[in-house]
């Protein structure tokens, strides 16, 4: 396939994030500006502590019609925003921005990425069912609405600092019944969920090894979904797998929530299977 030329006309966009070399995003969203045939370019940009603002006035200055938003900068550009869409208001954070004529909206894709690749590799229906998350961060706000958005009855959220839990069950009592648990608490409701997502960072890359809770605890009803996607494949899942479990690995969360920021931006549906083909194969590399 031939590559995209940038030239006088080229769109820009790009991911602000700190680390951010490490990143599959301009893998991906320059595979997917190609693959639909638009002229853009989209790039990494290390914004240290302290130039987010600057970084942001240079989205305007220049006219980069969009940029996503990773660690540790998700909250605080919510301050530079001129409007911030419902979801990413209840979340508390951003991490994809349109610019419309100079004019910044804020937007979270996390939520919407990771339930739209959950049912379309699982099949889930999670109207009704129980969910166990495991881990009460940033990531654990995004997934846990959207879930709640889409029906579901009842989230326990069983984290190292229980605190923490029942402070997330608490924001999240108005969209669904919500629990909060230390992780030792687990045990007691285990059988009941439909779902348990790990959103904590257990078991990614270097720390292959390690895992948030005990798989054998797991019944063989229940899907297994991890934001993890550097393992593909983490120790959590190969264990929950190897006991009969559905699993669902965070690479399509990641593909997804570039899906929506691509459609954001462009109008035009997202190619997720170059998308999805583009990541895999810079694993390879």
């Amino acid at each position: 396939m031939g590559k995209q030329k940038i030239d006088s006309n080229t769109i820009l966009y790009g991911v602000f994030g700190d680390p951010i070399r490490h990143s599959k995003s301009p893998i991906m969203l320059n595979r997917a500006f190609e693959e639909a045939g638009i002229n853009a370019a989209y790039a990494a940009f290390h914004i240290k502590p302290g130039q987010l603002r600057s970084a942001i006035d240079g989205i305007r200055a220049m006219q980069f019609r969009g940029v996503n938003v990773t660690i540790p900068h998700k909250l605080e550009v919510m301050d530079y925003m001129d409007e911030i869409d419902e979801g990413a208001r209840v979340i508390g954070a951003v991490n994809t921005i349109v610019n419309e004529d100079g004019r910044l909206v804020g937007h979270n894709t996390d939520g919407i990425g990771y339930v739209r690749s959950l049912k379309e590799e699982t099949g889930i229906d999670l109207r009704g069912k129980h969910v166990l998350m495991l881990g009460a961060g940033g990531a654990a706000r995004g997934v846990g609405y959207a879930l709640a958005m889409e029906g579901a009855a009842h989230i326990y959220i069983a984290n190292r600092t229980r605190d923490k839990a029942i402070e997330l069950a608490q924001s999240m009592s108005s969209f669904t019944m919500a629990t909060g648990l230390g992780l030792d608490e687990i045990v007691d409701i285990v059988g009941k969920v439909g779902l348990i997502v790990n959103n904590t960072s257990v078991g990614m890359h270097p720390n292959v090894n390690e895992v948030p809770m005990d798989t054998s605890l797991i019944l063989n009803t229940t899907i297994v979904s991890d934001l993890v996607y550097n393992p593909m494949v983490t120790k959590f899942l190969r264990e929950s797998e190897s006991r009969g479990v559905t699993i669902h690995s965070g690479l399509g969360m990641f593909i997804y929530q570039g899906a929506y920021a691509f459609e954001y931006w462009t109008g035009v549906s997202a190619p997720v299977v170059a998308m999805r083909q583009a990541v895999i194969d810079s694993f390879n590399t």
